[in-house]
């Protein structure tokens, strides 16, 4: 495999050294092939918000698998998992499968692209929706770790359709939809960034977002891949306050398996084929494991109030990190919403722009990053990309990480 991996941030470039190989996971924890234990705050880039091999979505996996794996024809929890996922998302009347993140993106571009009759779009930088090529420009995620701005492959014709904004620019964005939103098909955004660190929105850039490209008829897709079913119920649509006109999920919604979705109103939605001319298909999507992973887990999310539990988890790391994180030989915060995490190890406020991050950060985060694996505690190995709290996670998780974190930022270990 290049780079002995099959997704480039997990091979430790960013922080050096040789990739963990794992064996098994259970609850908060996983096993490498040595044997060693590791308190887990990656959960597989967010999709574990149960924690490890939870046991109702491992029985919902096996029945499944039990009666078929995969039909090519519609399937009963495919029906029942669009259901749950329509009821519980503002303005959304309509939902597609595919399998992963990227493919709901890209599949949601090219919708916003078919409904509309223009060619361009426009992102922003440091939000990362997967590895279509008209997304990879300016892109978070592993292209930030690599420090490249995009990526090699992609044609300049591609990136010339998608323009970039800086994040929490009002003036920027207004200027620009009014100067040329009759030509704009789209503007993408993760409303919480979470790829080029934990960038929280001002809730004034976002309503300024949906005005105005409701005003040009341009459509405002919410990349709710990381953020939808995590955040809340209705993900950052309902933590805001504010309805995008197309969505894209992944991450949660499969359970821990390949899986992703976009949606949004039928007006929109009847574009798609076979409805419409707008072409998107898929082999393996809607398959019966991963449906019934994910219907798995939103029934458990919803059953034990997830949202108020995954608020209270996050409360209480805040309040045992701070102390520590005071002591450190440079500045560092606690960046957090919800069950989403992120160490910001530069002064001032947090920051809300790819172009606010210290570049100083990324040489300061491999030493702990190091240190706390050597004190059984995974974080990303990227100092660009968030930590996850499950619902597996206990007081003594969050204590491990405190103490990990106290012995990781001494000044002879941030120093090496």
């Amino acid at each position: 495999m290049p780079g002995g991996v099959s997704s480039p941030v997990r091979a430790f470039r960013a922080v050096g050294g040789t990739p963990l190989v794992m064996q098994r996971g259970a609850g908060a924890e996983i096993e490498d092939v040595d044997g060693r234990w590791y308190t887990d705050f990656v959960g597989s880039w967010g999709p574990l918000i149960l924690g490890h091999a939870h046991p109702e979505v491992v029985r919902a996996i096996a029945d499944a698998a039990s009666r078929g794996t995969t039909f090519g024809a519609p399937g009963e929890k495919e029906i029942e998992l669009a259901e749950r996922i329509v009821s519980s998302y503002p303005g959304l009347d309509q939902v597609r499968f595919v399998s992963s993140g990227t493919e709901a993106t890209m599949s949601a571009i090219r919708l916003a692209r078919g409904a509309t009759g223009r060619d361009q779009i426009v992102k922003f930088a440091g939000c990362y929706h997967g590895h279509a090529d008209h997304l990879l420009v300016a892109a978070g995620s592993g292209l930030v770790t690599f420090g490249q701005p995009s990526s090699a492959g992609v044609p300049e014709a591609f990136a010339r359709e998608t323009i970039v904004l800086p994040l929490d620019d009002e003036a920027r964005l207004t200027e620009l939809l009014r100067r040329e939103g009759d030509r704009i098909a789209a503007v993408i955004i993760e409303p919480i960034p979470a790829n080029n660190g934990l960038l929280i929105q001002r809730p004034e850039f976002l309503a300024t977002l949906r005005r105005e490209t409701e005003r040009v008829g341009t459509v405002l897709i919410f990349d709710e891949v990381i953020s939808g079913f995590r955040v809340a119920r209705g993900g950052a649509a309902e933590l805001f306050g504010i309805t995008p006109d197309l969505v894209t999920f992944g991450k949660i919604v499969g359970g821990g398996l390949p899986v992703g979705a976009f949606g949004g109103r039928r007006d929109l939605m009847r574009h798609l084929a076979p409805d419409g001319p707008v072409y998107q298909a898929g082999t393996l999507s809607g398959n019966a494991v991963a449906m019934a992973a994910g219907l798995a887990t939103l029934t458990v999310l919803e059953r034990d109030h997830a949202w108020q539990r995954l608020e209270a988890i996050g409360h209480s790391l805040a309040t045992l990190i701070a102390p520590v994180l005071d002591t450190a030989p440079f500045p560092a915060t606690l960046v957090r919403l919800g069950s989403l995490f992120w160490l910001a190890l530069q002064a001032g406020p947090p920051p809300r722009s790819a172009a606010a991050i210290d570049p100083e950060a990324a040489a300061r985060y491999r030493p702990i990053f190091h240190a706390l694996l050597d004190h059984g505690v995974a974080l990303a190995p990227s100092a660009y990309e968030v930590g996850f709290l499950s619902l597996a996670h206990q007081p003594v998780h969050l204590a491990r990480l405190r103490d990990a974190l106290a012995a990781a930022l001494h000044p002879a270990v941030v120093r090496a």
